[in-house]
């Protein structure tokens, strides 16, 4: 019966949250209760608990995390050589998501979550042990590092969807950008100062100690969150079924979301180093991560309170033209103060296109208890479409710098793959569109 629930094409409807069948009784409860519909937009004891282990993942590799690049950069200046870690990471993410999804779905998500968090921790003793020959171990780290992101993610994005609802979801997901941004505001700034006042040696192995003991912090809070009910049997072709049928939306969600990890893939290590090749120095890159991250502190909190779904396609929008205008400084020169520049804006206009983003998408899952009853397949068809974005954005990454390293060709490169938000909304908006009851 369950196979042929989820063959229903999803529709617009009543949205689903917190978990599949509680969902219905909650939003009852509160409809026939005053009070209850006053209080429905607050996060109660298991999301706010569920943000904390999210901000310790987040502060840990804000610590560390925004320095490996440099790490494995100073071990070997080979841009192509980080190039391929972060593709390694990214294949292995997917096939994780994919694999864990089992887990998840039929076994104890909680201690996949608690795994994944450990499994982080590992990653940084072994490139603490492994020290400036770290880059000889490049395809073993990055298969460490998506596996840990794998399993944490697959395992947070789940739970989180069953602790949210349409009514509090841009809250929670503001919150989320909020905590991390003010992680990433104190995290890195730390780290470059201790790394120049220690030096090379000692200031990595801090460091990466440090985050080692905040990551086993982390295990130790998630064991106040409760164990969530498991249902059902997982379906491993899902993701592919679900593409298959003729007027899913979810096909046009997945190419969104792809284009939306193009920018991620390359982005999300490229900026930071960009900055340490520009000034030659950690603790300029630190202050850069604390000056964006204040920014973005601010603009997360704003989004996750003013952005309502009537305000999502809008919102999305002009985040998406924005995050592509402040590249265009780049073509004037190259240095500390435009990269500066496009921090700024790109703190300050991301949450408008990330928060409408998160939130649309997982209303989809919600759209009816047929499909909440697959969120689980529905998380990993979503991480599978980020990941494959995030491999293509690698990809063309690899291919152009092993052609030419001009900055004229970087900076187009840069335009080209950080335009992809403009084609994830073009995909993204008439879903945006679907406002829920």
């Amino acid at each position: 019966m369950q196979k042929d629930l989820s063959r229903k094409r999803i529709q617009p409807g009543k949205a689903v949250g917190r978990s599949k069948s509680n969902y219905f009784e909650d939003r009852g409860n509160r409809s026939s209760d005053g009070k209850g519909l006053q209080k429905k937009s607050r996060l109660d004891a298991q999301a706010i608990l569920l943000l904390i282990v999210h901000t310790l993942f987040g502060s840990a590799n804000a610590l560390s995390g925004t320095f490996v690049g440099v790490y494995l950069w100073k071990a070997k200046n080979d841009l192509a050589l980080i190039g391929w870690f972060t593709l390694v990471t990214h294949l292995t993410m997917a096939i994780t998501f994919w694999l864990a999804g089992k887990w998840v779905k039929e076994h104890n998500k909680m201690n996949c979550l608690r795994l994944g968090v450990a499994v982080s921790a590992c990653f940084y003793m072994l490139v603490l042990l492994l020290g400036t020959s770290s880059f000889h171990y490049f395809v073993w780290l990055g298969m460490v590092q998506g596996i840990s992101a794998g399993l944490f993610w697959i395992a947070f994005n789940v739970v989180y969807f069953e602790v949210t609802d349409p009514d509090n979801r841009d809250r929670f997901n503001g919150w989320v950008g909020l905590l991390g941004s003010g992680a990433g505001i104190v995290a890195p700034w730390i780290s470059g100062l201790l790394i120049v006042s220690l030096g090379d040696g000692a200031g990595y192995r801090l460091i990466f100690s440090i985050s080692l003991g905040i990551f086993l912090l982390g295990v130790i809070i998630s064991f106040f969150l409760k164990k969530r009910k498991v249902q059902g049997a997982y379906e491993w072709l899902f993701p592919f079924r679900c593409l298959r049928q003729a007027e899913t939306p979810w096909k046009r969600v997945s190419l969104a979301l792809v284009f939306q990890g193009v920018r991620e893939g390359v982005f999300g290590f490229m900026i930071a180093l960009l900055v340490y090749i520009s000034t030659s120095s950690e603790a300029s890159l630190g202050k850069f991560v604390l000056i964006t991250s204040a920014v973005s502190l601010v603009s997360f909190w704003a989004a996750g309170r003013f952005i309502k779904p009537h305000f999502r396609k809008i919102s999305m929008l002009i985040g998406s033209v924005m995050v592509v205008a402040v590249i265009i400084p780049f073509f004037w020169k190259m240095g500390y103060s435009t990269l500066l520049i496009f921090g700024l804006g790109a703190a300050l206009f991301f949450p408008m296109y990330s928060v409408p983003m998160v939130s649309a998408v997982f209303d989809l899952i919600g759209s009816n208890e047929a499909s909440a009853k697959q969120r689980e397949e529905y998380v990993v068809l979503r991480e599978l479409s980020l990941n494959v974005g995030r491999v293509c954005g690698v990809l063309l990454f690899i291919s152009v710098i092993s052609w030419s390293k001009e900055p004229l060709v970087i900076n187009v490169l840069l335009l080209i793959i950080g335009s992809s938000p403009l084609v994830s909304w073009y995909f993204m908006k008439n879903q945006l569109s679907v406002i829920k009851p």
